[in-house]
């Protein structure tokens, strides 16, 4: 035996039904009456509108959508000083809940008090945020 010999099971496909070519379904073959669907090899894209203005082009266009802006999770440093640890990476944020996503970079914003010895690693840090790690006697490092 070899793939040559391949053949689909009986019964497990089923061929088109071939309107138009007589039998049971006469005259209009149940494709109702005149016009582009009741013609063979009648295709229109899913956003044709039967010629008339589609609604992409209807609508005004408005603003635009920046292709280079980065999202970032927002963490900050009153968030960080309710934690117990001595390195705050990205796998610890992620464990304890302060971020979400484990591919989406992450910003650390210097909101709330903050008087711990840390080593704080994320992608970005506010001024303010870096200035309050220093001077609590921690270190910043972006990933």
């Amino acid at each position: 035996m070899d793939l040559t010999n391949l053949k689909y099971a009986d019964g497990s496909r089923k061929s088109r039904k071939r309107v138009g070519r007589g039998g049971a379904r006469g005259k209009t073959a149940g494709r109702g009456h005149k016009g582009q669907r009741s013609r063979a090899g009648s295709k229109r894209r899913l956003w044709f509108e039967g010629g008339q203005m589609p609604i992409m082009r209807r609508l005004p266009k408005r603003g635009f959508k920046n292709f280079t802006r980065v999202e970032y999770q927002i963490v900050n440093l009153s968030a960080l000083a309710k934690l117990d640890v001595e390195e705050i990476t990205p796998e610890v944020l992620l464990e304890k809940g302060l971020v979400s996503k484990k591919n989406k970079p992450i910003k650390i914003l210097g909101n709330g008090d903050f008087d711990k010895k840390m080593s704080v690693v994320a992608d970005a840090f506010s001024k303010s945020a870096v200035e309050k790690i220093e001077a609590a006697g921690g270190r910043v490092t972006t990933s």
